[in-house]
C-alpha cells in the first residue's frame, strides 16, 4: 500500500516499481498504477508525458538507488572485499525473502517494456552503476586495477544468475553462497 502522504510523483513511482517488479511490464496498465498511487489520470501524464516508458524510467531508477544504497551498506564497514561482497549477498537474500521472490525489478522493467533503444540503454547505464560503485569499493579495499574491475563484474553477473536460480528454486540460500564463487 502507498503511502498519500508522499508527492504524487513519488508515489507513481513508487507504485510502478513494486507493480512491474511483482507482474512484469506487459502485466502492468496505467489504471494500475493510478489505483496503486491513489493518484488521479492527469497527474501520471503531467509528471511522465510520455507515459508509462517514462514511468518505468523513473522506477527502475528509484530500483537502482536503493541497489546502490545497499552495495554501499555492505561495503562500507567491510575490511576486505570479500567481506563486503558476502554481506552484500546476504542483504540480498533478505530482500530476496522479504519481496516473495519477485524478479530483478531493473529487469521487469526496461527489458519486458517496448524494446525501445532509451530503455535498453537506460539499463546499461544503471548496471554499469552498479559494477562501478562495487568497483569503487573493490579499489578502496586494495584489490587492483583489474583485479577489481573483474571481481566487480564477476559479482554482478552472479547476483543477476543467482537471483534467477533462486527465483526458480524459491530458496534464498543460493544468494547467501555467492561470495563463496569469487
Amino acid at each position: 500500500m502507498t503511502d498519500t502522504a508522499r508527492p504524487t510523483k513519488d508515489r507513481l513511482i513508487l507504485s510502478a516499481a513494486t507493480l512491474f517488479r511483482t507482474r512484469g511490464y506487459h502485466g502492468v496498465g496505467l489504471a494500475d498504477v493510478l489505483a496503486e498511487a491513489k493518484a488521479p489520470k492527469g497527474s501520471l501524464y503531467h509528471h511522465f508525458p510520455n507515459g508509462k516508458s517514462d514511468l518505468a524510467i523513473a522506477a527502475a531508477t528509484w530500483a537502482s538507488d536503493e541497489m546502490l544504497r545497499l552495495i554501499a551498506a555492505s561495503f562500507d564497514g567491510a575490511e576486505t572485499f570479500g567481506a563486503g561482497a558476502t554481506t552484500l549477498c546476504y542483504k540480498l537474500a533478505k530482500l530476496f525473502d522479504k519481496t516473495g521472490w519477485d524478479t530483478c525489478p531493473v529487469a521487469a522493467t526496461l527489458f519486458e517494456g517496448p524494446d525501445n533503444t532509451k530503455m535498453r540503454a537506460h539499463a546499461a547505464h544503471i548496471y554499469d552503476g552498479w559494477i562501478a560503485e562495487v568497483l569503487d569499493h573493490a579499489e578502496r579495499l586494495g584489490l587492483s586495477d583489474r583485479d577489481a574491475q573483474s571481481k566487480a563484474e564477476h559479482l554482478f553477473v552472479l547476483i543477476q544468475g543467482g537471483w534467477m536460480l533462486a527465483r526458480a528454486r524459491r530458496n534464498s540460500d543460493v544468494l547467501r553462497r555467492l561470495a563463496h564463487q569469487l
